[in-house]
């Protein structure tokens, strides 16, 4: 198993010395930055498996930092930072953080926080689709995930609402997986869009899902598309092309 990296930005340079010494000795891999373009140069010489990030650098700001990266980038995001009142929280959480730990910190919970988010993303890994900007051919249908336009074989555009959407790019990146409820749910939830599906009875995705056979199905009560596995979940069950746009 490959050993993974993570980077510590922050500006004061005793703590990330101690942060960098505390997570090497751990096993990690550890690469230090203090601005937001020793990230940017990180991210782009190869594969950071998780950025531990201040919300103040300095004249910087980690929120916009935050912002800016998940525009480009899956790699999770735990914010560490002084500033951790619930409304420094929900930013940091609107923008895309994987998490949120106030400084001061306990060192142990800080292994653990980032073994819990590695751990998540890891299961979660092929279920993301924040960057796809791919093109999606399946049963003669094409789908834009760049412009969220869906055309049946006869041309025709369809109208889906956002969480048919959200719920489609979710098994066209994962075509011929079983997928449990929860899983579909937390995928779908990534977007940190404000809606959400989920409630107690798991009802709410069963009726989004019945709506979207409703419209890519020739026979909704008979899919052979998004079909259901029983007591599991649903699985996209016929073959997916993608090009990039």
């Amino acid at each position: 198993m490959a050993v993974q990296k993570i980077l510590v930005v922050d500006d004061d340079a005793e703590l990330r010395k101690m942060m960098a010494h505390f997570l090497s000795n751990n096993g990690f891999m550890v690469y230090t930055a203090s601005t937001g373009a020793e990230i940017e140069n990180f991210i782009n010489q190869g594969r950071i498996d998780l950025i531990l990030l201040d919300v103040m650098l300095g004249e910087e700001n980690g929120v916009e930092l935050c912002r800016k990266l998940r525009a480009q980038q899956d790699v999770p995001i735990i914010f560490v930072s002084a500033l951790a009142a619930d409304q420094q929280r929900v930013a940091g959480y609107a923008v895309g953080a994987d998490d949120y730990i106030g400084k001061p910190f306990n060192l142990d919970l800080l292994l653990a926080r980032v073994k819990a988010v590695l751990r998540r993303v890891q299961r979660s890994s092929s279920l993301a689709y924040r960057r796809n900007i791919y093109t999606y051919h399946f049963k003669g249908w094409k789908f834009s995930s760049k412009t969220s336009e869906a055309f049946n074989p006869q041309g025709v555009q369809v109208a889906l609402s956002q969480l048919e959407t959200r719920l489609l790019k979710v098994f066209l990146a994962n075509p011929f997986i079983v997928l449990t409820r929860d899983e579909i749910v937390s995928a779908m939830d990534v977007t940190n869009d404000g809606q959400s599906i989920s409630d107690n009875s798991g009802r709410a995705l069963d009726v989004l899902v019945g709506r979207l056979r409703g419209k890519i199905e020739i026979n909704p009560k008979n899919p052979t598309i998004l079909k259901t596995e029983r007591g599991i979940g649903y699985v996209f069950a016929t073959e997916v092309t993608r090009q990039e746009e």
